[in-house]
């Protein structure tokens, strides 16, 4: 308390005085100094007595705490918990600066008092700061003091792989059910990668159930140097080569109860990127900004936990270095992540352990691809996938998609698959179809299998459980095999989705895989689909737990709970301790999309590579499916917020990944669907996807321009294909990015960090889409280089600059990056026609004429191509004015790829001679001096 101790300061120095200044003047009297001296000591007991009673009545526990968080588990001093310990000095926690302030009173929709503050023994000091915005923290206005207990490191050993550890509290905290003794251990795993895992040697903890590589060897030359404090306990990671420190948890105390484990670090910048899912800039606000995970079923809104769960970061050090580094907090359970502008960050999960990994780089693909080696590289897609996709949740019939496939044929716009929503279902009900307004849907898709067409059909997890005895093969079976998620008394938990009460399959089960093949493949013989939509997968349910509700029990009401949206860990979706085979659903929540898709890709029936999209996800998703963004509305802010979605994304290792194009919610508008078609023809997944009661939003549905500017887009996209299959191919053997934001290849230009309305595929394209109505240009960044217009070949050198660039509605730009040769092929319809056309390549060269690119070729559809050397790879160079292509791995679909045509961007001088394997060429070249056409196979240019 701020007032008491100042005056107690001034108390005690006025005291002192009294012992040192005489009161009155001093006589040559010895009875006179006797008086003075009882006087002093007087002063001094009262004083001292008064301190005693200050110091007893501030440590005094308050008696109306008006809320459910827990008392104080003793004073944090000496004597395992039962001590005293007099607050934080107001001088100690006056030098605090708000950066650093690292909130010791996080519970949400509390009012903090200094009273609640101080029960806590922390610093309390209202904030002199403008208050924050809407739904935004703010600086905590109680806060952890310096010196505030933790955990002592009291002994640590070498071992094979790097070192363990013991750590040790004697100071209880204000969660229940501390954990005091704890285990460290430190594993140098390679040369980029450290793991850290803080654990309880007495008790084994969940832990999540994802594959990670087990190192057998220490690394040799590690990029990082660890170092270890004592006491408190903290570790501090530097980077060897420039002394960066990347990691330090000396910030702020280590909590680790059994629902409350905390961990805080500084940050090397302001400049972080990942932790999904969020709707939010690319770059994140480190401005006291809470990212909940939590999966969750919500339309995508900021300051929201949404469908998905990835506590990874990406982070660039600072200094403009082009350096970066990655964390991994191997943790499902529900967590708050906290930014502030120290910058910090702190980890605040309630279960599991505390298993981080930290990724060198030192770029920041490599931290990528370091991290996809922990949990796993995306899977190869099966060709179709990378084409136009169509659908809508309302068609009403099997026959009205079908004409709707039929017009788009009419008009000759590229499109791949079709899809169906609920509404294809008899009432709602999983692996069927309405025998009345879809009685024709097996037509409808042996029709899209012959014209190389595909179809895609949605899939709940939720299954009906009251159909009559005998009448629902899924649940009856279902309850036969124990598929279904429990209560804790061992009956069938039931919630309410689509169907009404439900029942939800146990995907931690391996026996629940098997049920759920022999669904799909019992569906399958009726109508032919070829991939799979799974929705609703969080899961989502209409009902806070169950249909009974939930037990009252620490899993249901944990001490502290997220900043989830509904408040509690059961809103819209199952309780927290329902059973499932591998943990409780506390434990396994967030998990449940993952192993949904797990389910779902290793379906045996197609014998072909796997396609499935779904809605929730986890680190190591993009191993068996796709996503998409999931319910966003036709709104301009929702095409622009897309755009760092879809970069984040690929960042977390999910690749294929794209927005609902033109918004599923909502009216769109003819600008706005035409202005998205032509971004959405840049997202890895694209599907055109709207809501029931809507206007059809489908290329043919507007008016004549804007449906020939659409067309354009997606023949663009179609063209395309060669670049953009091969960049999924680096994806799943090296786990690059597909869609990748300007500072990865531009780490250096710190211009480019912000960067989220612009973007490139792979290196070298860049797209730059009109992202406001009403407009015909648009502002682009150009790094420093030479870039080529994409359509033209004009070039643009830029110093590192912004460029306003023309952008009439039926246009969107593109330039390609010097040095590049990119493949294309003559577009079609399908993708199944596009892939057998021969090769058209675009050479931007750079200043010294040279360029390079590369083509993987396979059948598109086999199961591990690459790992069993069922593949072409091409690579092509141009050096000295000769282009050649080199075959690095020989096929026989190598023989079916021809090159009919290439241009080059930025040949100086008009070429007297075009030579193609040593005979003459007819070529043409533009007057700008940067274009020229050939016909050939392998070039020759002089």
């Amino acid at each position: 308390v701020v007032l008491p101790c100042t005056l107690l300061f001034s108390i005690v120095s006025y005291c002192s005085q009294t012992v040192t200044r005489p009161l009155l003047p001093r006589r040559p009297s010895c009875s006179a100094t006797t008086a003075l001296i009882s006087l002093g000591s007087l002063l001094l007991l009262v004083c001292g007595l008064w301190l005693l009673v200050t110091i007893f009545w501030l440590q005094a526990p308050s008696n109306s705490v008006p809320h459910r968080a827990p008392p104080p588990r003793g004073s944090p001093g000496t004597g395992g918990g039962d001590g005293s310990r007099a607050l934080p000095e107001p001088q100690a926690c006056g030098v605090v600066p708000e950066a650093w302030r690292f909130d010791c009173y996080p519970e949400r929709g509390v009012v903090v008092t200094r009273e609640l503050c101080e029960a806590r023994n922390c610093c309390f000091i209202p904030a002199s700061s403008s208050p924050p915005a809407p739904g935004r923290n703010g600086v905590p206005w109680c806060f952890y003091p310096p010196g505030f207990p933790s955990y002592s490191l009291v002994s640590v050993n070498a071992t094979d792989l790097g070192q363990t550890g013991t750590l040790v509290k004697t100071v209880k905290t204000y969660y229940p059910k501390d954990i005091l003794t704890l285990q460290l251990e430190l594993l140098y795993e390679t040369d980029n990668r450290l793991r850290v895992r803080i654990t309880d040697p007495s008790e084994s903890r969940f832990e999540v159930p994802i594959a990670v590589p087990k190192a057998t060897e220490k690394a040799s030359s590690p990029a990082y140097s660890v170092e270890l404090s004592n006491e408190p306990f903290g570790i501090i990671v530097k980077r060897t080569s420039t002394g960066a420190v990347l990691l330090n948890t000396t910030v702020a105390p280590l909590f680790y109860c059994d629902q409350f484990l905390q961990l805080s670090s500084s940050l090397s910048s302001q400049y972080i990127y990942g932790l999904g899912e969020h709707r939010s800039s690319f770059l994140h606000d480190i401005h006291w900004n809470t990212l909940t995970m939590w999966a969750r079923d919500v339309a995508p809104t900021e300051l929201t936990n949404l469908y998905g769960v990835h506590p990874f970061y990406l982070a660039m050090d600072e200094g403009g270095t082009g350096t970066a580094h990655g964390f991994f907090l191997l943790n499902s359970n529900a967590m708050d992540v906290v930014l502030q502008p120290g910058p910090a960050i702190t980890w605040r999960t309630i279960g599991g352990i505390l298993d981080f990994y930290v990724f060198l780089g030192p770029d920041p693909a490599s931290v990528i691809g370091q991290y996809l080696e922990v949990v796993g590289y995306p899977a190869m897609p099966v060709y179709w996938a990378l084409g136009y996709h169509l659908c809508r949740w309302g068609y009403g019939s099997s026959n009205a998609t079908w004409d709707v496939v039929k017009n788009m044929r009419n008009y000759r716009i590229p499109q791949d698959v079709q899809w169906n929503d609920i509404d294809y279902m008899d009432r709602s009900l999983d692996f069927t179809f309405d025998p009345t307004a879809f009685s024709t849907l097996p037509d409808m898709v042996k029709d899209l299998h012959s014209h190389g067409q595909r179809y895609v059909m949605i899939l709940d997890p939720g299954i009906s459980s009251v159909q009559p005895e005998g009448g629902y093969w899924p649940y009856d079976e279902g309850l036969r095999r124990g598929v279904f998620i429990n209560h804790t008394d061992g009956s069938t938990l039931i919630g309410k989705v689509w169907p009404g009460l439900t029942s939800f399959p146990d995907f931690s089960d391996d026996v629940t895989h098997e049920w759920w093949y022999d669904n799909l493949k019992r569906f399958h013989d009726k109508v032919p689909f070829d991939g799979l939509w799974i929705d609703m997968n969080e899961p989502s349910s209409f009902v806070d737990g169950s249909t009974v509700g939930c037990p009252d029990t620490e899993l249901e009401n944990p001490p502290y709970t997220p900043g989830i949206l509904g408040g509690l860990l059961r809103a819209k979706t199952l309780c927290a301790s329902a059973v499932q085979k591998t943990s409780s659903h506390y434990n396994m929540h967030s998990l449940y999309g993952l192993l949904e898709a797990k389910a779902s890709a290793r379906s045996r029936m197609l014998g072909k590579r796997a396609f499935v999209i779904s809605r929730s996800t986890f680190p190591s998703q993009g191993q068996y499916s796709g996503h998409w963004l999931g319910d966003n509305r036709s709104h301009w802010k929702d095409m622009y917020t897309s755009i760092a979605g879809m970069l984040t994304f690929n960042l977390l290792g999910v690749p294929l990944v794209g927005a609902d194009v033109c918004g599923f919610s909502e009216q769109t508008e003819e600008e706005l669907c035409v202005r998205w078609t032509q971004l959405g023809a840049f997202y890895p997944f694209t599907r055109n996807h709207n809501s029931i009661d809507q206007k059809p939003q489908d290329p043919p549905a507007f008016s004549p321009a804007a449906c020939s500017a659409m067309k354009q887009s997606l023949l663009l996209r179609s063209s395309l294909f060669p670049l953009l299959y091969t960049l999924f191919h680096r994806a799943h053997t090296h786990g690059h990015t597909v869609a990748r934001p300007l500072l990865f290849e531009f780490p250096k230009d710190v211009r480019t960090y912000g960067i989220d309305r612009q973007f490139l595929w792979g290196k070298s394209l860049m797209v730059t889409p009109v992202l406001d109505p009403g407009v015909d240009y648009v502002v682009g960044y150009f790094p420093q280089g030479l870039w080529y217009d994409y359509y033209t070949g004009d070039s643009i050198r830029s110093k590192g600059e912004e460029l306003r660039l023309k952008a009439p509605l039926e246009h969107i730009n593109l330039h390609l990056r010097e040095g590049a040769v990119i493949p294309t092929q003559r577009p079609n319809t399908t993708l199944f026609v596009s892939s057998g056309q021969p090769l058209h390549l675009v050479s931007s060269l750079s200043e010294d004429g040279s360029a390079g690119g590369e083509l993987f070729w396979d059948d598109g559809e086999s199961i591990d191509t690459f790992e069993t050397d069922q593949y072409a790879h091409v690579v092509f160079t141009v050096v000295k004015n000769t282009m050649t292509s080199e075959v690095l791995h020989d096929h026989v679909e190598a023989s079916y790829i021809t090159v009919e045509t290439a241009s080059f961007y930025g040949v100086k001088v008009e070429p007297t001679r075009v030579m193609v394997n040593s005979h003459d060429a007819a070529f043409t070249y533009r007057a700008n001096q940067v274009r020229l056409g050939v016909r050939s196979q392998r070039l020759s240019v002089f």
